[in-house]
């Protein structure tokens, strides 16, 4: 059951990861390049999915849409995507302004050309960092939700096994191998994910390269 549920559980990290990375990726680079109007409507957008604790958030939509595997890579991938959206954001006002992107709309380029030729090659690398710590960070939040009773029982998971485990007492009884297997899976999964995306930012994040 634990190398079974490694693949649920490595399917809704990547699948919803890559959900987030798009939202946010898109809604940065809107409001960045574009500004006044967009930026605006897209940045308070993403204030208001910061400010709302994102585990009740989670709670409230699987409650309302089911628990269904689905819905628990979509839930999870439309609740993450604000932090890629400001990294995004931020990198491309610092882009749009330099030289080369003055000399690209001087000869007549056009939004669409400068958005995948000159700014998408330069916001890249923080969003593939960035997406790789959103990785453990979905592997995490469907081992909260399945542990909670809200996963899709149908599916074998890490933190399906561990809401099994409580339920049938292995906690009281001390019954150690329920427990650590999907434990230290996750433990062992978020945490190499999370340092991996650490060394890609000490890497291709510009500000942290320079020091």
């Amino acid at each position: 059951m634990t190398l079974v549920g490694a693949r649920a559980s490595l399917y809704v990290g990547l699948v919803a990861t890559a959900i987030s990375a798009i939202l946010g990726a898109v809604i940065g680079l809107g409001a960045g390049y574009f500004g006044r109007a967009m930026d605006e409507v897209l940045m308070r957008a993403t204030d208001f999915f910061l400010v709302l604790p994102w585990f009740p958030l989670m709670i409230v939509m699987m409650a309302i849409l089911g628990r269904d595997f689905v819905w628990v890579i979509v839930v999870i991938g439309i609740t993450s995507w604000p932090s890629t959206a400001r990294i995004v954001r931020s990198q491309v006002l610092t882009v749009k302004e330099r030289q080369f992107i003055e000399r690209a709309r001087a000869i007549g380029a056009g939004d669409g050309h400068i958005i995948s030729k000159h700014i998408m090659p330069n916001v890249m690398p923080l969003i593939f960092a960035n997406t790789v710590l959103l990785i453990s960070l979905a592997i995490f939040s469907e081992s909260f939700l399945s542990f909670f009773g809200l996963g899709d029982p149908s599916v074998v998971s890490w933190g399906g096994m561990l809401e099994g485990a409580y339920n049938f007492g292995a906690f009281y009884k001390g019954a150690w191998w329920y427990i650590l297997p999907p434990g230290l899976c996750i433990l062992g999964m978020v945490l190499s994910f999370s340092l991996v995306g650490y060394a890609l930012d000490d890497v291709l994040n510009p500000k942290l390269r320079r020091r």
